[in-house]
């Protein structure tokens, strides 16, 4: 009798493990909310399970030794009342009426009717974890009931006794079958949400890897790109296109893309148009038989798309079609990230450029104002200051570093100075006290402030100045200041530097105080003395901003 109910119940498994396996199923069981037709169609199906028990069970003396319970059991637990009742009532009528008269009839109507019930308990009030758990024990206490009811209904004591010895072990014991159903349902749950976890995983994983060379833009990026993705999914070749053309090709039939110009095909327009993916498992082209085009998005336009290519039929299952839908948000997420840290790197270097050239007129005017002052009187010095400002200017012309060495800038400081000198004579004592160094910095940091420190400290005392340009290794880097004895500052104006709105009479300190912020993150430090101020910043010794070292030639 008990291999009789394990046959029974393995006939329910294999019926509904091929079930499972179907995609309407498949999609039934894995929602959390259902449409009242899928819990129709779910009970039916539960119904159909109870009612073909019934009609299969092994006949004992009037009774039927079947699987019922586990079938309304089972079903109530997994999808609720609506599956479990509605199997407990319909197979339990039906169990009645087909034999009214019989000694177990009646015992099958109620106990029936109590497991849908039960189970209906169990799928609200228990955790999913443990329905395979109490679903046994429910299947037990069921038919440990169905055995009470006979002998407390049965009009004939004998026969009830008999019937009861002869099938309540087999019946309560076949009951394990109701976990067994379960976990086969529940592991189709755990089945999507472990392949799910490996498509993320695996998108995830490629779009980490891919960032750099996303970012970069550029084809040999691209390419790279291309070979992660082909030797993550397995591909026979992977592309990267725009709206119009290839930009990137890895893999078989590569040799064709070198140096040369392909337009997108047909299938690739198509996919820019609608912005759907493609996908043929039946393609017959250069030798590839499967194909997944995804389409790149920017700003909701389609900007581009990613190829993988297979040459075995039917390579771009349900998984990889997934797992492609989570790799193109991210490598679309990436390729925008990587176009706005482009247009953020442009615009400073725009706004670098322009502070930068500011300094020249700047600095010119004030020269030129220092050797028309001479001329008249000291004429030779005059051409000498000339010759000072042609070195200055020929060399920033020639300049083709963003960056320069320290000494290089301490020498267009000389040069500066030299007319400066010359103009205020024996009132102006101009100091260098350097360290040898091999800091680079962005060009013309120092004179501006030198400048500054003269007109505005020294020029307006009408007293002897002392103006000190120091260079100092110190444990955050190369410490650069400019110290003079002059005026001194305003604390307003340094209050101004530091929010951002000194006015155009300080154009070269706040000039400077920017460049420096976008260089390396801080500006300058102001420190009033007595007398004079104190002007310092630091180079850090590791490398500036990233679009620092990309600067175009800049005219200084």
């Amino acid at each position: 009798m008990l291999l009789a109910v394990f046959e029974r119940a393995a006939l329910l498994l294999m019926a509904l493990f091929w079930l499972t396996r179907t995609h309407l199923i498949q999609t039934i069981v894995q929602k959390t909310q259902r449409h009242p037709m899928e819990t129709a169609l779910i009970a039916a199906l539960f119904v159909l399970f109870a009612l073909f028990s019934t009609y299969t069970g092994v006949n004992v003396d009037g009774s039927l030794v079947n699987v019922r319970i586990i079938a309304i059991i089972a079903g109530g637990i997994l999808f609720g009342p609506w599956v479990g009742v509605t199997a407990g009532v319909v197979s339990g009528v039906h169990r009645y009426l087909i034999d009214i008269d019989g000694p177990t009839s009646q015992a099958c109507l109620i106990a029936s009717i109590i497991a849908g019930c039960l189970s209906a308990l169990i799928h609200y009030r228990a955790d999913k974890q443990h329905y395979a758990r109490y679903g046994i024990l429910a299947g037990m206490l069921c038919e440990s009931l169905t055995m009470l009811l006979i002998l407390l209904l049965a009009r004939d004591q004998t026969l009830a006794q008999h019937i009861v010895a002869t099938i309540s072990f087999p019946m309560i014991a076949g009951t394990v079958c109701i976990g067994l159903i379960i976990q086969l349902v529940q592991y189709i749950d755990d089945e999507k949400e472990h392949l799910a976890a490996q498509q993320a995983k695996q998108a995830l994983d490629i779009a980490n890897r891919t960032l750099p060379y996303f970012r970069r833009g550029e084809a040999r990026g691209l390419t790279k790109a291309c070979s992660i993705i082909r030797k993550d999914t397995g591909a026979d070749a992977v592309a990267i296109t725009d709206t119009a053309d290839v930009l990137a090709y890895v893999g078989i039939g590569e040799e064709q893309y070198i140096d040369a110009h392909h337009q997108i095909s047909r299938l690739t327009q198509q996919a820019v148009r609608t912005g759907e993916q493609i996908i043929s498992n039946d393609l017959n082209v250069h030798d590839f038989r499967s194909l997944l085009i995804i389409p790149l998005w920017e700003n909701s336009v389609v900007t581009g798309t990613l190829k993988v290519f297979y040459r075995q039929p039917h390579r771009i299952r349900r998984p990889m079609q997934e797992m492609a839908i989570g790799l193109s948000q991210l490598i679309s997420t990436q390729m925008e990230v990587a176009r706005i840290q482009n247009l953020k790197e442009m615009a400073s270097k725009a706004e670098f450029s322009a502070l930068q050239s500011k300094i020249n007129p700047h600095f010119l005017f004030n020269a030129l104002n220092a050797i028309s002052s001479l001329i008249r009187l000291r004429p030779d010095d005059a051409r000498g200051l000339i010759a000072n400002l042609a070195d200055f200017m020929r060399y920033n012309l020639e300049r083709t570093q963003d960056l320069i060495p320290i000494s290089d800038a301490i020498k267009q400081v000389k040069d500066y100075v030299a007319i400066e000198q010359a103009r205020f004579g024996d009132k102006l004592t101009i100091r260098f006290d350097i360290e040898t160094t091999d800091t680079n910095i962005a060009p013309l940091l120092i004179q501006p402030l030198v400048e500054n420190a003269i007109r505005h400290g020294f020029q307006p005392s009408r007293r002897p100045c002392d103006v000190i340009i120091a260079v100092r290794e110190i444990a955050q880097g190369t410490e650069i200041s400019i110290t003079d004895t002059g005026v001194g500052i305003n604390p307003n104006i340094v209050e101004q530097l530091y929010h951002g709105t000194i006015d155009s009479h300080h154009i070269g300190l706040m000039n400077v105080h920017q460049r420096l912020i976008m260089l390396y993150g801080q500006g300058l430090t102001v420190e009033p003395r007595n007398p004079g101020t104190r002007v310092s910043f630091v180079i850090n010794h590791k490398e500036p901003s990233c679009f620092a070292l990309s600067l175009s030639k800049t005219n200084t």
